[in-house]
């Protein structure tokens, strides 16, 4: 069967081959006291596992700390220090910014994560799974205070002037506000799946969160992630502004100085197509978004400020007040004059405006017809809104982005002349379109090679390992990026994006074959024209919360992607057993899903890098225990009359076998399917084959019709949500 071959710019395939034989057929509080140590997970009590788990132990432990892994980086705002938090080395860096000689290295607890200044000389580091967030003096390298948030805090903010820490808990979903000066919790406010980073408008008024992974049913197809926008003042929720549907692995926000526009860069997935290959974006592509942060608003509609750019600064005009500011320019000297927001400036009377409501004003691609984008990470913005960098993290390259000549063709304004050596027409159709109609801007995600053909794009490919977080000096001379997996810190021009310096982090040693194989599970170049990697799909090895018609198993049945984790000791793998271990799903991964014939070495070496995966503490244990109500959960989970361990008895929780359990759809062939494992179930969600349970409750209650699924339509609400709360400690 053949399609009519689609424009050049659009998301599209030449023709359509249906490949059928490709397989078989709590609580929290702050205080300053050091937090209580948070132990081990609980594996929870059970019969015995229908295999030896000794099949598929594990292999000696393995110390990671050895490699150098820069996760976060930020200047400090006078733009003297960058500090740099290390994953696996678990301490912080500051560098002396001018030099790039590394001034301190203090060990942190946990895996160091987010970080943010709260001032020239203090800055606030996450320390995932350590339950805290460490601030630390730069000038002597000791850790001054620790503020216990919750588990698993990965991204931070700092309101200055309010003095406000916001912080997103990865495990609880949830966001704190925190007073810096009393060290006391002010709100905790629920955020959509994952928040991974938070940044805070001019203002200090909104918090924007950066949700990782998408919210609500998988088998709805506006299944997507989303940007949750809190009011600092009131601790409350403003909105959640979904992105285009099926978008994902969002993990860094940024607002433009004059607080209009929240930038962020993720994923797209088409899930609505089978896998039948890569070519134009068929299954993956990879985006920045852009919210107006003013819309419905005055500011939405005049704009926040005007803005004319002088030698060495911008001189920011408020249109309310006729007030100027004036703030570092991307050339020339620092100003030393403090910018101010109206509502925050002594001199003038406080009025908050009211507020706006925010939404997504456009997505734009940042592939290419013939070479995808994948996994882009983190973002930059110049100190004068005009231009961002992204790191594209599986493509090993930095895109350049032309803000302002973007606004304006977005705007229905500007030159939207096609590139001389673009051949993608139908991309610079789209720009025609807007002129004449704005709201046209819609189907920009849809249209590959725009931002290129309008010549807004430059992409330049850097030797890194990994590009991962990206952060510009104040008066915008210094670009530096994250090299994850080289473990340096690569510092590059802003204008040619090239690299000038690269500072090592320290002693980094070869990789093992598992660092190796991390490695190569996050390179987009194992897959045909660098679209996507696995972890596009398998963010740290788990899951993308996403329905995929893969086609093992035959076409339009599409199915919840599974965690990696103990996906080696626990076949056979895929929702219906296609599989029949792990190393035979991971070569035909990369065969089927990538496009790739991957080298024997590489594959046992993403093999050996699945081995390794070990489950996190869940973050619904207490002290490393289960609760109170989790130990109630657990007797009814092990108890015959509802039947529970039966098919997933500890330790691996999963009899390794196929049942029907009354959850087959109308596009299933079968009712009979593989019977997952429970642990980490806190971060699974959706539930199901089809993902269609939003939450666990749902798979208890109104996914189980004749108690096919457990005996649990005798359970009382109060039962039922014990038996939640130990499935979620697991």
């Amino acid at each position: 069967m053949h399609k009519k071959i689609p424009a050049a710019g659009m998301i599209g395939l030449t023709s359509l081959v249906l490949i059928l034989g490709v397989g078989a057929g709590v609580r929290m509080s702050i205080v300053r006291a050091e937090p209580q140590d948070m132990g081990m997970r609980s594996r929870g009590m059970g019969g015995p596992s229908m295999r030896d788990p000794g099949m598929y132990a594990p292999g000696p432990p393995r110390d990671e700390r050895a490699y150098r892994s820069p996760f976060d980086l930020a200047f400090s705002p006078d733009g003297r220090l960058l500090a740099v938090s290390d994953r696996t080395a678990r301490c912080l860096y500051v560098f002396d910014a001018r030099t790039n000689d590394l001034a301190r290295t203090i060990p942190l607890r946990g895996r160091p994560s987010g970080l943010a200044w709260a001032s020239p000389d203090k800055v606030a580091v996450c320390e995932y799974d350590a339950g805290t967030v460490a601030e630390v003096d730069a000038t002597t390298g000791q850790v001054s205070r620790r503020f216990f948030v919750g588990p698993k805090p990965i991204g931070v903010g700092i309101a200055v002037r309010k003095g406000l820490l916001v912080v997103c808990d990865f495990g609880l979903h949830t966001v704190s506000i925190v007073d810096l000066k009393t060290a006391a919790l002010r709100a905790s406010v629920p955020a959509g799946r994952y928040p991974h980073c938070v940044a805070i408008t001019p203002d200090e008024r909104t918090a924007v969160i950066a949700n990782l992974l998408p919210s609500g049913s998988a088998a709805e197809h506006a299944s997507t992630s989303l940007v949750s926008l809190i009011d600092l003042d009131g601790g409350t929720k403003i909105a959640d502004v979904p992105l285009p549907d099926n978008s994902a692995n969002v993990r860094q926000v940024r607002i433009s100085p004059d607080g209009r526009w929240a930038y962020l860069v993720h994923t797209r997935g088409r899930t609505m197509l089978p896998t039948t290959q890569l070519d134009r974006g068929w299954v993956n592509t990879n985006a920045m978004s852009i919210i107006d942060l003013a819309a419905g608003s005055e500011k939405g509609r005049s704009g926040l400020y005007s803005s004319t750019k002088s030698p060495g600064s911008i001189s920011l005009k408020n249109r309310d007040d006729g007030t100027s500011d004036t703030r570092p320019g991307f050339e020339g000297e620092e100003s030393k004059k403090e910018i101010l927001p109206p509502q925050s400036r002594p001199d003038l009377p406080f009025s908050d405006p009211p507020r706006a409501t925010p939404e997504l004003y456009a997505t734009v691609l940042l592939d290419t017809v013939t070479e995808g984008a994948a996994d882009p990470w983190g973002i930059a913005l110049s100190p004068d809104g005009t231009a961002a960098w992204i790191s594209l993290a599986g493509a090993h390259q930095i895109a350049r982005i032309e803000l302002a000549r973007l606004h304006d063709l977005l705007g229905g304004r500007g030159d939207q002349g096609p590139k001389p050596d673009s051949t993608a027409t139908d991309a610079t159709t789209i720009w025609r379109e807007i002129q004449e109609d704005p709201t046209k801007r819609a189907q920009l995600s849809y249209h590959l090679s725009a931002l290129y053909a309008a010549g807004l794009m430059s992409r330049t490919p850097i030797a890194a390992q990994g590009p991962r977080s990206i952060a510009i000096s104040p008066d915008g001379g210094q670009l530096v990026v994250a090299s994850y997996f080289s473990g340096e810190v690569l510092v590059v021009d802003p204008n040619r994006c090239q690299i000038v310096k690269r500072i090592g982090l320290g002693p980094q040693p070869a990789p093992d074959v598992v660092r190796h194989g991390e490695f190569v599970f996050h390179d987009g170049r194992h897959s045909f024209q660098s679209w996507l990697s696995c972890a596009s799909c398998h963010p740290d090895g788990r899951a993308d919360g996403m329905n995929w018609d893969l086609l093992n198993d035959g076409i339009g049945n599409p199915k919840n992607t599974h965690s990696l984790l103990w996906s080696h000791r626990t076949p056979p793998l895929m929702s219906l057993g296609i599989r029949e271990n792990m190393e035979e799903a991971t070569q035909k991964g990369f065969q089927f899903i990538q496009f790739r014939e991957v080298e024997e070495g590489d594959l046992n070496a993403v093999r050996a890098y699945l081995r390794s995966l070990e489950p996190e503490p869940s973050p619904h244990l207490v002290n490393g225990s289960l609760s109170d109500k989790a130990r109630k959960g657990r007797q009814i989970f092990e108890s015959h009359q509802v039947g529970c361990s039966a098919c997933h008895p500890a330790p691996l929780f999963t009899t390794l076998k196929t049942y029907d359990v009354g959850t087959r759809s109308t596009l299933d062939r079968s009712g009979a399917f593989d019977t997952p494992t429970l642990v980490e179930t806190w971060r699974t969600a959706p539930y199901l084959h089809d993902g269609s349970a939003v939450a666990l409750k749902d798979v208890m209650t109104t996914k189980n019709p004749g108690d096919k699924h457990g005996r649990t339509s005798h359970l009382s609400e109060e039962e039922i949500d014990a038996l939640v709360e130990y499935l979620l400690s697991l």
